[in-house]
């Protein structure tokens, strides 16, 4: 079992050659059972400081009511680096995660699942370790080409690297930036994109990463003030 004390000595070089090894264990068959709880998770921190704030919310699907949260407060030792930033979020998560008194069907993560350039994101490498469904929602891209959807609310257009299909790019709002949408482990592309169009409301972010992030911003100004 990958405990939060794992990543504490990680090399760099080690972080790539696990991520080459999670990779060989991803499920992307579809979930067979309904979903009745959905997560959202989102970590805050400085890149230049040790201190990371990491949040899940849990809330009723479809209805999107918050049934449950946890938060926690972390230190961590891995460097800054892209494409790897899973390394400085993960040993939090898994804090959160054990603190939630209600565990949600699927886990969705502020940031990215197979759209990795090892097709190694948070989502992917968050729901592996701890084998469970995770679906990625990011921002903005890590990797791939796409052609802008259009401008309608729930336009979307596929996400490639070459031939590959890794995800979904999905306008949530008309004249907004689209987020990127990513299988993460144990549930399928179309499912991914199907919960997460779900999950939208009337902000560009859908409810549940919205409500992680809200979470982690709270605790970190609560923990700036104290």
């Amino acid at each position: 079992m990958i405990t939060p004390e794992f990543y504490d000595n990680l090399t760099p070089s080690e972080a790539v050659a696990l991520q080459k090894e999670l990779r060989e264990k991803i499920d992307l068959t579809p979930r067979p059972a309904p979903v009745q709880f959905i997560g959202g998770a989102d970590i805050s921190f400085n890149k230049y400081e040790t201190t990371v704030y990491a949040g899940i919310v849990v809330l009723k699907y479809p209805e999107l009511v918050v049934q449950a949260h946890a938060s926690v407060t972390c230190t961590v030792q891995f460097p800054y680096i892209s494409g790897l930033l899973a390394f400085r979020e993960v040993p939090a998560l898994l804090k959160a995660w054990e603190a939630l008194s209600l565990k949600p069907d699927v886990l969705v993560l502020d940031g990215h699942g197979i759209a990795h350039p090892r097709r190694l994101g948070i989502a992917t490498h968050f729901g592996i370790i701890k084998n469970i469904p995770t679906i990625g929602c990011a921002k903005t891209r890590l990797t791939g080409n796409y052609q802008e959807p259009g401008n309608r609310r729930l336009d979307h257009t596929p996400l490639f690297d070459k031939q590959e299909k890794i995800g979904s790019v999905l306008r949530t709002k008309p004249n907004c930036k689209p987020i990127f949408v990513s299988p993460g482990n144990k549930v399928s592309m179309d499912q991914s994109l199907e919960l997460i169009t779900r999950c939208c409301g009337k902000y560009r972010i859908p409810e549940p990463t919205r409500l992680a992030h809200m979470l982690v911003n709270q605790g970190r100004v609560k923990a700036k003030g104290s």
